[in-house]
């Protein structure tokens, strides 16, 4: 009986190593290829975010009661202008003006804008857009007028905004007002014990430059107290809540409250 010559393989130790050579090389290749998918992913998300849309979460209640805490909201990022991707980024103490390919109309009076805060360029701040570039702005008794016309408030019972409100200012002596703003009408609320920002003076807004304030008035630290926003800092218009959540923290509880998704941001 002949014996039989075993594989190929086993007699050459070369073709076992080019053959292992090969197995390597195909996973470098498929890893390659697979790393390089994903950074083609991570680039267009992120430069989705930078020219288009971009997702932000409210820390605080300075936009009470348009916006809650805990309200995650989405930002119309190519509201004022078309910007080439990733020109307006902050690296460490170092802020970079946006480059716009196609540069838009600023915000209009009213618009709820997010914007880079002028004190520190790395921190995001959302207000609403009071006075425009010319406008001469002014606050007597708690009543905020532009180029002399007062921006009347008429008072409305706000017991379904209080019912909503976030624990740490439901104790505070609360009153809500709808007032028109330019083409938006909105809600804006006062706490009728602080006295501390009352009267404002006179000042005209410089070209380019806007003045914003938080419709919770008298709890917002906005340019009554630091200044004028520039074009160039502001990020976009917020459009609408997307979702909504408080995460429990210390004696906190957490907070989710369905019932905002999908409220427009007036």
């Amino acid at each position: 009986m002949s014996e039989q010559t075993p594989p190929s393989d086993q007699q050459d130790p070369l073709a076992i190593v080019q053959k292992s050579n090969e197995a390597d090389l195909n996973k470098k290749q498929k890893l390659i290829k697979e790393v390089k998918s994903i950074a083609i992913i991570i680039i267009a998300v992120l430069t989705f975010r930078s020219v288009f849309f971009e997702p932000f979460r409210i820390p605080s209640g300075s936009m009470i009661p348009t916006l809650m805490i805990g309200d995650f909201i989405l930002v119309n990022k190519f509201a004022y202008g078309f910007k080439v991707p990733f020109t307006d980024v902050v690296l460490g103490d170092k802020s970079f003006d946006p480059i716009y390919l196609v540069k838009r109309d600023g915000p209009k009076r009213g618009e709820v804008v997010v914007f880079k805060y002028p004190k520190d360029l790395s921190v995001n701040y959302i207000k609403r857009v009071i006075g425009l570039p010319g406008d001469t702005l002014e606050i007597r008794n708690k009543v905020v007028y532009i180029n002399d016309k007062p921006i009347e408030p008429k008072e409305f019972d706000g017991k379904k905004i209080m019912d909503d409100m976030d624990d740490k200012f439901k104790g505070y002596n609360l009153k809500f007002y709808k007032v028109k703003n330019g083409e938006v009408e909105h809600v804006i609320q006062q706490d009728n014990d602080n006295y501390y920002k009352v009267d404002f003076d006179k000042v005209s807004v410089p070209q380019g430059s806007y003045f914003v304030m938080g419709d919770n008035r008298d709890f917002s630290y906005d340019a009554r107290y630091w200044g004028f926003v520039s074009h160039e800092q502001i990020k976009g218009r917020a459009m609408f809540v997307w979702f909504s959540l408080i995460f429990p923290f210390g004696e906190n509880p957490a907070k989710f409250r369905p019932w905002r998704i999908g409220t427009p941001i007036n």
